[in-house]
């Protein structure tokens, strides 16, 4: 599993001292890029090959309050099956181990030329990554 950790800052609260809900959709967007380039890919080839990562749906799920000017530790876990998506798990954690929220997304690889979801997503991640296994996806043979 992989794992993030992420300020929170003063313009990711709400008037009511919370953080809002955009930021917690920030922070799970930072961490799996994050992830993506720990396992080595670089956007740039992903842009290069003419393809890019879409969200299709995305649930959060709210547990607990996040206190401002602390961090949160978010982590992410992909999922492949064997369609045209893949799902992300995240799970966010306070510095004292609180469970604060969990995201879950649902994702695909976006043909940009043709504007359609490529078919197992996960055989293009896999070719991509040097550490695929940060990915949910078996390491690489040689």
């Amino acid at each position: 599993m992989f794992r993030v950790t992420i300020a929170v800052r003063a313009d990711d609260l709400d008037v009511n001292g919370h953080v809002r809900g955009p930021a917690y959709l920030a922070y799970a967007d930072h961490a799996r890029w994050v992830c993506v380039r720990a396992a080595g890919i670089d956007p740039g080839a992903l842009a290069a090959r003419r393809i890019g990562p879409v969200n299709l749906e995305t649930t959060v799920r709210f547990h607990r309050e996040l206190v401002p000017g602390s961090e949160v530790s978010v982590s992410c876990v992909f999922q492949w099956g064997s369609g045209k998506t893949s799902r992300v798990e995240q799970e966010f954690h306070a510095p004292d181990g609180t469970h604060v929220a969990s995201v879950s997304s649902v994702s695909g690889l976006l043909d940009l030329d043709r504007r359609r979801l490529l078919p197992d997503p996960g055989a293009y991640w896999q070719e991509l990554a040097a550490h695929p296994e940060l990915l949910g996806l078996a390491p690489k043979t040689t």
